[in-house]
């Protein structure tokens, strides 16, 4: 049975649900880097993960940009 005010979801949608998650994990990451101040090895770790979510974050974007062409 088909209901009438079922939302559907897109692949686009979800790749740019995934990009947001991203880019609010980098910022998370970044700003935990520069507030861990009493251990040098936690922040280079938040400075690590920092990186390969932007990494991740770019990847989606490029999904995103072929999705926004058509």
């Amino acid at each position: 049975m088909e209901e009438k005010n079922q939302i559907t979801r897109t692949t686009r949608d979800r790749i740019l649900r995934a990009w947001d998650n991203s880019m609010e994990l980098v910022r998370d990451f970044e700003f935990y880097a520069r507030e861990t101040e009493d251990d040098q090895e936690a922040a280079r770790v938040f400075e690590i993960f920092a990186e390969e979510e932007a990494m991740h974050a770019a990847r989606f974007h490029s999904l995103l940009k072929k999705y926004e062409k058509h």
